[in-house]
């Protein structure tokens, strides 16, 4: 009959500029495919050079080696048999494009550059390629020699084309395609593509997948068809995590879904499906055969070849499934850890130091990294050869088998608790029994001898001895005083990871983790230079609010009692002297607003994009019930003035995992100045005149401005 088609796509952890390794994934996931009997296999985006090359994509060495890879691929056996789509960068006439590129049997039969380009969040696509502008219409593209001698070709078709193979139509979306307006699958579809595929290089945010998902459903519930989507995973060189979630839809339900948080370097969907179920749907929808009918037609390039088999009654075909969505504190204990352990193995590192102080940032960093081990130890058991011959290179033992979580974490853990005479024994008592429950390599020391030196130093220069506020001291000295203490754990921090190991006779050296969430950072609310600087920060794109609930879970999962003390004990940074053994200074107190309002402000400034006056706007109304307008006004005030003086400091944020859209990272995310006129003389004049008119008409006395 021939009309049941069995397809696959995956999800690979490929690795910018990795040309060995990426190749070696391509390879396997090829392999994959064909042993469950697919005759088209999908990959993600950029698979041959890594999503993340960034401005190397500048680089002819780029261009050059894409191709050597693609050489490689197409001469290879393993490769016959089978239609393969693969991305890479191509450039024609003088211009890159980030493109697919689909071959049969050592022929290439079209390179499809990529026609809408992401360009905003975390992505820069327009800096390196350019988007194909000429709709429905196809170029001559003159292949390198080295491609040449592989296919006897001299040229291949270069375009907006789709596949007409013995019996279907396939058509290519790439990756931000998809999330266009104007998606190609719509016009594709009512010129009769019945297969739609989407390579991406789409990234994890927290809350984020279930809007994939129900884009991709959505692509063929109005107009049918079947929609394969791949994706990248894992970490390929920077901030970003790539979540997978390769899938496959038909008519508008999910048929095949894909893990969104595995270590699994390579992981390969293959679905059958029936053709007939995709044109039986289409031909009841009147309003898209009418439309069908004018539509204009995409140029075919017809394949000698059919994804289906002549007698395949007897087939079974996938049926729907119900998609599965991770809750976000399983995404934190996940997502983070995944990262993690990307980031070990490949940076060849032998382990993690994290200075615990017994809060919940730095016992939530703990936790993940605990989940890490978590992960390690259940893929090994699930036969992962890559991730046990990654886990013997790091902990430096050929014969070792990572079985327990918490033997694991002691081998690529360390944690240390740096007292001063400013900390409290709770403290103390918290992070040394969290320590024990995940079983890190515990250390704890006292930095108060560092501390009076270097702020001997300084008195024997200047011949002045700064005090504590509570001691009699200024605002300034005391803010000075509580920055030394911060810096030096950030210099005994980078100490311990370089050494600590050396001390104990094992080769190698350790990354140091930060732990600032993402709210103190949009505040400002750090030292600059202190343990918030660090190699890389796994919760320093998560709010205080869901690491919280990310802290229950890990209680309620993974039976670690020693943080329900810490959940209970008030955010300090313990910095000020204790006041009758107490700790008497709080983060809140110190910010001069709560974690529940800095993560409102930090969504209302970056996704909202409010400046001063629309967040008072905004605010006025949501805040309502609990605060007049000139307490909103000053609220909002205070938020920007603190906001601005300490903009600064992101411009040496410690990288971080990126999982909230309102991130303050200066990098590349949230571009903005770091020198500003804190006084915003213009905007809060304006706050005041609202304030002023909405005073007055509820016949309020109205003050001259808002503190």
């Amino acid at each position: 009959m021939g009309r049941a088609v069995t397809v696959a796509t995956c999800a690979l952890n490929q690795w910018a500029l990795d040309f060995e390794g990426n190749l070696e994934r391509i390879f396997r996931s090829i392999d994959i495919a064909k042993s469950k009997g697919a005759r088209y296999r999908l990959g993600p985006e950029l698979e041959i050079c890594g999503y993340g090359c960034s401005d190397h994509f500048y680089e002819s060495d780029t261009l050059l080696h894409s191709f050597q890879v693609l050489e490689k691929l197409l001469e290879s056996p393993a490769t016959q048999d089978i239609i393969c789509d693969v991305g890479m960068p191509v450039m024609h006439r003088n211009v890159r494009y980030n493109c697919r590129v689909i071959f049969l049997n050592k022929k290439i039969l079209l390179i499809r550059p990529k026609i809408s380009l992401a360009n905003s969040g975390n992505y820069r696509e327009l800096r390196w390629f350019t988007p194909w502008s000429k709709a429905r219409h196809v170029e001559e593209y003159f292949l390198p020699r080295i491609i040449q001698e592989v296919t006897g070709q001299e040229s291949v078709p270069f375009g907006d084309a789709v596949l007409a193979t013995k019996d279907t139509c396939l058509g290519t979306e790439i990756c931000e395609e998809l999330w266009a307006p104007n998606s190609p699958h719509i016009e594709m579809g009512l010129d009769g593509v019945e297969i739609f595929t989407n390579s991406s290089g789409s990234h994890h945010v927290l809350r984020k997948a279930h809007a994939r998902v129900d884009l991709v459903n959505s692509a063929t519930a109005k107009n049918g068809g079947i929609y394969i989507l791949a994706n990248q995973k894992g970490c390929d060189g920077d901030r970003l995590y790539y979540d997978g979630c390769a899938m496959i839809s038909m008519n508008g339900e999910t048929v095949a879904q894909g893990s969104q948080f595995s270590l699994d370097d390579v992981e390969v969907l293959v679905a059958t499906l029936d053709l007939e179920d995709v044109r039986s749907y289409r031909a009841e929808i009147s309003s898209r055969n009418l439309a069908a009918s004018k539509v204009n037609p995409y140029p075919r390039v017809k394949v000698n070849f059919a994804l289906s088999c002549p007698d395949d009654l007897a087939v079974p075909t996938c049926m729907p499934i119900q998609w599965r969505h991770h809750s976000p504190e399983e995404e934190i204990s996940l997502g983070p850890a995944c990262w993690l352990w990307d980031y070990l193995r490949r940076s060849k590192q032998a382990g993690f130091l994290l200075p615990l102080s017994g809060g919940i940032d730095s016992s939530a960093t703990a936790c993940i990294v605990y989940s890490m081990c978590h992960q390690v130890c259940l893929a090994v058991k699930n036969g992962n050869a890559d991730v046990l011959a990654d886990a013997r290179r790091i902990v430096n033992d050929g014969t070792y088998i990572p079985e327990d979580p918490r033997e694991f974490c002691k081998r690529v853990l360390t944690t240390c608790y740096m007292a001063s005479e400013n900390s409290s024994q709770d403290t103390c008592n918290r992070a040394k029994l969290l320590a024990e429950q995940i079983g890190s390599y515990h250390i704890s020391l006292n930095i108060d001898a560092a501390v009076t030196v270097v702020v001997k130093i300084f008195s024997v220069v200047t011949g002045r001895t700064p005090k504590f506020f509570v001691y009699g001291g200024s605002s300034r000295e005391s803010l000075a005083l509580q920055n030394v203490q911060a810096r030096i754990r950030m210099v005994l921090a980078y100490l311990f990871a370089q050494l600590t190991l050396w001390a104990r006779g094992m080769p190698g050296g350790l990354l140091v983790l930060g732990t600032a969430n993402v709210d103190e950072s949009l505040r400002g609310y750090l030292t600059k230079y202190d343990c918030s600087s660090a190699d890389i920060n796994p919760i320093g794109g998560i709010s205080k609010t869901d690491l919280k609930s990310f802290i229950q879970y890990c209680i309620e999962n993974f039976q670690l009692t020693a943080l329900r003390s810490i959940m209970s004990a008030p955010p300090t940074a313990e910095l000020e002297p204790l006041v009758d053994g107490q700790v008497a200074q709080t983060d809140e107190a110190d910010m001069g607003m709560t974690y529940a309002e800095l993560s409102i402000y930090g969504k209302l400034r970056k996704i909202g994009k409010a400046g001063p006056y629309s967040m008072f706007c905004k605010l006025i109304d949501i805040w309502k019930e609990i605060f007049t307008p000139r307490e909103v006004a000053s609220k909002v005030k205070h938020f920007f003035r603190m906001y601005s003086v300490n903009r600064h400091k992101m411009t040496t944020l410690t990288p971080s995992y990126h999982a909230e859209n309102y991130s303050p990272e200066d990098n590349r995310f949230d571009l903005r100045p770091f020198l500003y006129n804190i006084s915003w003389s213009w905007q809060f004049r304006c706050i005041d005149k609202q304030v002023s008119k909405l005073e007055k008409k509820e016949g309020i006395s109205v003050a001259e401005d808002v503190d």
